[in-house]
This record gives C-alpha cells, structure tokens and sequence, in this order.
C-alpha cells in the first residue's frame, strides 16, 4: 500500500517519519510544490532506515497526482506555509484529491481544517467515513498526559476523551473517563477537575510532532484494524447535531475510514455547552 501526504512541511515530515518507521506500508510519497524540499526530506528519512530499521521506501514529489492509487491521503502543511492548508485553498485541494482519488480516506492533521471537513462533506458530497481530522488525537494526548501528572500515574493508566469544537470548547466528560481502573471523579477533586479543564484551551493547536504522531496512531489503528477508540473531527449527521457542522468525537476505524462513532455520554451541562458549539 502506498500513503501519500500532502504537505512536505513540520507536519507532513513527522507523519512521513513515524509512518515509515511503523513499517506499515511498502511506500510513502511527500508532495509539496516545493518539489526539491519534498525529495530532500523524503531523503532524509530513509537515511534513517538502517538505523530504524524499517523497509518503508520513500520518494518526494511536487505532482500531486501521486494521490491516485493511494490507500490513505493525509491532508497536512506546505513546506512554504507552517499550519496547514485552511479556508478555500484546503476546499480546493480536498477537491482534486477526490477527483483523482474516488476510495481512499481522507486524513486531516493540521490543527486548522476544520472548514475543510464541514465543507467537504456538505459542499462536496464526500462521505464523513472518508474525510476526517485526526488533530483532536493529539489533544486528547496532551489531556492525558496532565491527568496522569495530576494522579501520579503513568499516561498507560488513564483513560479520557475529548469532545466539542477547539479551541474554545474543549469538554472532557470526566464520568465516563478513567484513572488507574477508577472513575476519574473519584480520583481526582472539583478542584483539580476545574484547574485542569481552564488549562485546555491553551492545549491547542498541538505542535507539529504531536500533530504527526497523531495521523500516524489513527493509520496505524485502520491499517491493523485494531479496536481503539480515537477523537477525531467528523462531521455530524443529523442525528448527533447540523449536518454542516463538524465536532470532536469519538470513532473507530478501519482501512477505508470511520466504522463507527460512539460518542460518550454527557452531563447535562456538558451537553449544554456542546450544543451551544455547535450552533454558532
């Protein structure tokens, strides 16, 4: 199988690498206008290969019809523009990917195409099964990771979504999450429940690293098909909120993208506070 990413940038170099290093795929294609940059890159991730050792071989190209044919597209960062393709130019560029490629999910890693997964689904017609982000993974990470501070415990040892719209509604439904096979309101006070929920907003955009790893987790979970629960941008259908909209939710995945959501259940307040997201 062969995964294309778009975007030879801080971004699209950490999905490259750690896709390559998992040793998952037989190929892996950077496209960027920069065409020199791409190449490099690609370059100088398979240097790695005998360190790593992994097979994953590696080109770098600016034809952007190297989409076609591919299992997986991942949406990420020109070389030129740091944060991603966002707006019209992210619509446009969903749009030729679709048009090249009619199969393969589409993943959006940057922190800021929201827009570009709202209106793909509702102007373009594709599927939400297809065209997704997989940036709320990398938030959830760094919630995880403050939980575990906070409890004195490994990351391995806490269980927590996230849910809503980033940055300014970031809900973590903390009775349906876990601390060290406890209920997290049982570990941890109101309190401490209210610090760590006025330090989320400051937890996005993640960085590029984080935002890498994040593609490269929920590629690994749909090419292995394992059974883990991710957050990641969908657009809602009718049932979850308005069909042009996109949230934070939870979903499992597969080769050809979302299997299903399972959203959490929410208090009452939290689910105030996501309905009020999600109608601005």
């Amino acid at each position: 199988m062969t995964i294309v990413v778009l975007g030879a940038g801080e971004i699209g170099a950490a999905v490259a690498r750690q896709v390559a290093a998992a040793d998952l795929v037989s190929r892996v294609v950077l496209v960027d206008e920069a065409a020199s940059v791409a190449a490099g890159k690609a370059l100088d991730i398979a240097q790695a290969a005998p360190v790593d050792r992994f097979s994953t071989r590696l080109e770098g190209t600016g034809d952007v019809t190297a989409v076609a044919g591919a299992g997986i597209v991942v949406l990420a960062d020109p070389a030129t523009a740091p944060g991603g393709w966002t707006g019209d130019a992210a619509l446009a560029l969903v749009q030729r990917i679709a048009g090249y490629n009619q199969i393969a999910p589409i993943l959006c890693a940057g922190p800021w195409q929201t827009a570009a997964i709202d209106r793909g689904v509702s102007e373009l017609g594709l599927p939400r099964t297809r065209l997704f982000g997989t940036a709320p993974e990398a938030l959830r990470a760094a919630v995880v990771s403050l939980v575990a501070l906070d409890a004195d415990l490994t990351p391995a040892e806490v269980s927590v979504m996230v849910v809503g719209r980033p940055p300014d509604e970031i809900i973590v439904p903390w009775e349906s999450a876990g601390i060290g096979g406890r209920r997290a309101v049982d570990v941890l006070s109101p309190p401490v429940i209210t610090r760590l929920e006025s330090r989320l907003s400051r937890l996005w955009p993640p960085g590029a690293y984080a935002l890498g790893g994040a593609a490269a987790r929920v590629m690994r979970s749909m090419l292995t098909r394992a059974p883990r629960l991710h957050a990641l941008q969908l657009a809602l259908s009718r049932a979850e909120g308005p069909s042009t909209r996109s949230a934070m939710l939870p979903a499992r995945v597969g080769p050809l993208g979302i299997l299903r959501v399972e959203p959490p259940p929410l208090s009452s307040r939290d689910r105030v506070r996501l309905d009020t997201a999600l109608a601005r």
